[in-house]
C-alpha cells in the first residue's frame, strides 16, 4: 500500500466506523469515589482506635503508629478483593514525569501447597521494586539495585480498573538504599513541610493563637490532542515522540477561533464523559471541560485539592486520558507542540497556600491594602520569584517544552509576576510609604435591560504572564501538558518557604527593637518592593519592549532547556534546598543530570526519526513523483507540447536540500566527545536542531509540491479535522 490509497482506508474507517455505543448517565453522588479507599470506607471496616490513629496521620500530618498496619491492611485488602482485584501495586513517581507501578499479588503458599489471600501491614508500609533501570542521576550505579517504596498515607489508596482487570493501587514515595529520593513524590512532601513550617512561624509572629497544618493547594488545567488513531498509527514521528516532525500547515487552522469554545464534537464528547465517569469513580474531581483554540485541542480542569493528592491526580488523569483514548479509537498527544503553526499545549498549575483556621491565604478580601496576612504572603510570594525566578524557569524545562514557551501562545521565558491593577497599586503605596487604599470590585453595566448588572473583578487576567495573580491564588502558566505537577510544586512551596522565613527573621529583628506588628510588617514590605519590585510586570509580556525593559530589570531571559537547566548546579540554589531540607545537594545534582539526559535523549530520537522518514518515507514518495513529471514531460514534448519545467526543477531541487540536510545532520550526530554535559546540551541545541528545522523547512515544501497520490504520511488538515 503507498501514499494516498492508506490515507484514504484511513478516513474510510473514521468516518464509517460505529459510534460508541452512549451510556445511560449516572448521578454523580453514584459514582463518587466508588473505587477509593477513603475515609469514610475506612471508618466503617476499621476499629475504633485504628481508625482513629490513621485519621489523625492523614488531618495532621503524625507518624504514622506501625502498631495499626496490619489492621489497615487487613481492610484494605478485603475491600480491594470485593471490587475484583487480585494485585496490589506500589504506585510511585520516577523523575522521567511518568508512573511506574510494580504488581504483586495476594497470594500465600502454605506449607501443605494451598493458597490464602495475604497482605501484611509491612508488605503495605514498605516494598522493594528494582527501578534500577530508571535514570537517577548518578546517586547509584546499575548494579545498585535496591530501592524501597513506602507509603504515603496522605494520598489514599484506589482500584485502577482496566479491561485486563483491577489492581489495588497504594501511592507511595520511591527513595535509594541509603535514602536519598528518587522520585517526584518525596520532595513535593518535604517541601509543604518547609512550608508549613515557615508559614506557621509567621502567622504567630502576627498574633495567630491556633494555626492548623498549612498546606500548598494545586488546580491543573490539562490541555490535549486527539487525533484519530488510523492516522496517528501511519506517523512513526507521533508514535515514537508525540509530535510530528513533519507536516505543512492546513490551509485552515486556527485562524477564525472557531474551534475555541465551540461545540464539543460528538465522539469527543462520549470521549470525555468516559473519562470524568473514571475520573469521579477515582474521587478525582474533574469540574471543567472545552475545546481549546488550536484545531483538535481539548481542556480539563479540576476543583483545588491538596497538592500531594492534586499531584497523584494529575498523574492519573494524564494515564486515563490516554488509556481511555485507545478506547474510543483516539490517540492523546500531551507533547507541548505536537503541530508546528497552531497553539501547543500547557497545564496551567493554579497555587495556592491554606489551613482550616486561618482559610486560604492568598484571598485578598475587599481591601487587600488592610488585609496584613494576605500581603506578608503575597510579599513573599513576590521576594521568592523574584530570587528564584530562574529556578522557576527550569522546573519547566523541556525539550517539548521549547517549543512553546515565548511562542505568543503561552508566556515567555522571562520569569515575570503579574499581579493586576488593583494589587499593583497597593503595592505601589507600599514602595511610596503610604498604604491607604484599594480599589473597589465595581459592577458592570452591559446596557440590557433584562441581563443583570455583574460584579467586576478589581483586576483583569493577563495570559502573556508565567505567574499571574487571579483573584485568591497564583497560576504558573509556563508548565508544559506532558510534566509532572510535581516539580513546580516543589520549586514554589520551597521558595515560598525561605521567603516566609527571611520575613519571619525581619518581624523579630524589628519588633525587638521596639516596633509595632504592623509598622514591622510595613517595613518589611517596603523593603521587599525596593528589592524585589522589579518583577512585578502587568504589561504585554510577547511585545519586544518587555524583553527589552525585562533585561534592564535584570531578569533572566534562559530561552531553551540548555540555559535553564544549569541553574540546578548553582550555589544559592543548592543553599536554598539545602536550607529548608527538601533536597540534598546529591538529590539536586541528580535532577541536573537526569533532567539533561532526558533533554539528550529526547532531541537525538527526534533526528534519528527524521533521518529514518526522509529516507524511506519522503524520498522515495519524491523521486517517484519526479519520475511521474518527467515520463509527463518526455510523452509532452514527443508530441509537440512544452511541459513546465519549473515544477520538477522545485521538486528535484527540495528532495536533494533534504536529502544533503539529512548527510548533515547523520554526520553532525556522530559527534560525541563532549567536554561537558552543558556543551552536549548547547551542541544538540544550537547545531542539531536548526538541521531538522531545515529538513524539515524542504519536507513541508515537498507536501505542497507532491501529488497526494503518492504523499505517505496523513496531513495536517485530516489529523485535525477528521474526527
Amino acid at each position: 500500500m503507498s501514499g494516498n490509497e492508506s490515507r484514504i482506508q484511513a478516513i474510510y474507517q473514521i468516518t464509517n466506523r460505529e459510534p460508541m455505543p452512549k451510556k445511560a448517565p449516572k448521578r454523580l453522588e453514584e459514582m463518587w469515589a466508588t473505587d477509593v479507599f477513603t475515609l469514610s470506607k475506612m471508618q466503617e471496616c476499621l476499629p475504633k482506635t485504628v481508625f482513629k490513629s490513621i485519621k489523625k496521620t492523614i488531618l495532621t500530618g503524625e507518624t504514622l503508629d506501625s502498631s495499626v498496619a496490619d489492621a489497615i491492611a487487613l481492610a484494605m485488602k478485603d475491600w480491594a478483593i470485593s471490587k475484583g482485584a487480585l494485585y496490589y501495586a506500589h504506585v510511585f513517581y520516577p523523575l522521567t514525569n511518568i508512573t511506574a507501578e510494580k504488581h504483586d499479588g495476594f497470594i500465600s503458599v502454605q506449607s501443605d501447597g494451598s493458597v490464602i489471600t495475604e497482605f501484611a501491614g509491612k508488605v503495605l508500609v514498605q516494598g522493594e521494586p528494582d527501578g534500577s533501570s530508571f535514570p537517577n542521576g548518578g546517586i547509584r550505579s546499575t548494579f545498585e539495585a535496591r530501592g524501597y517504596t513506602a507509603w504515603d498515607v496522605t494520598s489514599p489508596a484506589y482500584i485502577m480498573e482496566t479491561d485486563n482487570g483491577s489492581t489495588l493501587c497504594i501511592p507511595t514515595v520511591f527513595v535509594s538504599w541509603t535514602g536519598e529520593a528518587l522520585d517526584k513524590k518525596t520532595p513535593l512532601l518535604r517541601s509543604n513541610a518547609a512550608m508549613n513550617k515557615a508559614a506557621t512561624k509567621v502567622l504567630k509572629l502576627m498574633g495567630a493563637k491556633d494555626v492548623a497544618p498549612l498546606n500548598s493547594s494545586c488546580g491543573a488545567e490539562q490541555e490535549y490532542f486527539l487525533v484519530d488513531a488510523n492516522f496517528a498509527n501511519s506517523r512513526p514521528d507521533i508514535l515514537l515522540t508525540g509530535r510530528t516532525l513533519f507536516g505543512k500547515p492546513s490551509a485552515k487552522g486556527q485562524q477564525f477561533d472557531d474551534h475555541y469554545f465551540g461545540a464539543i464534537p460528538e465522539r469527543v464528547q462520549v470521549f470525555m464523559q468516559d473519562v470524568e465517569e473514571r475520573l469521579y469513580r477515582l474521587g478525582i474531581p474533574a469540574k471543567t471541560r472545552h475545546n481549546e483554540v488550536a484545531p483538535g485541542q481539548f481542556e480539563i480542569a479540576p476543583f483545588f485539592e491538596a497538592a500531594n493528592v492534586a499531584t497523584d491526580h494529575q498523574q492519573m488523569l494524564m494515564t486515563l486520558l490516554r488509556f481511555t483514548a485507545k478506547k474510543h479509537g483516539f490517540v492523546c498527544l500531551l507533547h507541548e507542540k505536537p503541530f508546528a503553526g497552531i497553539n501547543g499545549s500547557g497545564k496551567h498549575v493554579n497555587w495556592s497556600v491554606g489551613n482550616s483556621t486561618q482559610g486560604n491565604l492568598l484571598d485578598p478580601g475587599d481591601t487587600p491594602h488592610s488585609n496584613a496576612q494576605f500581603l506578608v504572603f503575597c510579599g513573599a510570594i513576590i521576594r521568592g520569584v523574584h530570587k528564584y525566578g530562574s529556578l522557576l524557569r527550569a522546573v519547566v524545562a523541556t525539550a517539548g517544552n521549547d517549543h512553546r514557551l515565548g511562542a505568543n501562545e503561552a508566556p515567555p521565558a522571562i520569569i515575570s509576576m503579574y499581579l493586576g491593577s488593583q494589587l499593583e497599586d497597593v503595592f505601589e503605596q507600599i514602595l511610596k510609604g503610604d498604604l491607604k487604599s484599594s480599589s473597589a470590585k465595581g459592577s458592570m453595566n452591559i446596557g440590557v435591560d433584562t441581563l443583570p448588572i455583574l460584579p467586576k473583578d478589581p483586576g483583569d487576567r493577563n495570559r502573556t504572564s508565567p505567574f499571574a495573580f487571579t483573584g485568591n491564588r497564583f497560576e504558573f502558566r509556563a508548565v508544559g501538558s506532558n510534566q509532572s505537577v510535581a516539580g513546580p510544586l516543589v520549586a514554589m512551596n520551597t521558595i515560598l518557604a525561605e521567603s516566609l522565613d527571611w520575613m519571619a527573621e525581619k518581624l523579630e529583628g524589628a519588633m525587638a527593637k521596639g516596633a509595632d506588628l504592623n509598622a514591622a510588617i510595613t517595613t518589611v514590605l517596603k523593603e521587599v518592593m525596593e528589592l524585589h519590585g522589579a518583577v512585578v510586570f502587568n504589561g504585554n509580556g510577547y511585545s519586544e519592549e518587555w524583553h527589552k525593559l525585562a533585561a534592564e530589570r535584570g531578569l533572566a531571559n534562559l530561552r531553551a532547556t540548555p540555559d535553564a537547566l544549569p541553574v540546578f548546579k548553582e550555589t544559592y540554589i543548592e543553599e536554598l534546598f539545602s536550607r529548608e531540607g527538601v533536597l540534598t545537594p546529591v538529590e539536586l545534582a541528580s535532577r541536573f543530570e537526569t533532567y539533561a539526559e532526558q533533554y539528550i535523549l529526547s532531541i537525538e530520537v527526534e533526528a534519528k526519526l527524521v533521518i529514518s522518514m526522509v529516507k524511506t518515507l519522503i524520498y522515495p514518495a519524491a523521486t517517484r513523483y519526479l519520475a511521474d513529471l518527467s515520463n509527463t514531460s518526455l510523452s509532452l514534448k514527443e508530441i509537440g507540447v512544452d511541459f513546465d519545467k519549473e515544477t520538477i526543477e522545485k521538486v528535484a531541487s527540495l528532495t536533494k536540500l533534504a536529502i544533503d540536510g539529512v548527510s548533515k545532520l547523520s554526520d553532525a550526530l556522530t559527534k560525541h566527545d563532549f567536554a561537558t554535559v552543558e556543551d552536549h546540551m548547547q551542541y544538540l541545541s544550537h547545531t542539531v536542531r536548526p538541521l531538522m528545522d531545515g529538513i524539515r523547512g524542504y519536507v513541508d515544501a515537498l507536501e505542497g509540491e507532491v501529488a497526494d497520490d503518492l504523499w505517505p504520511l496523513p496531513t495536517y488538515q485530516e489529523m485535525l479535522f477528521i474526527k
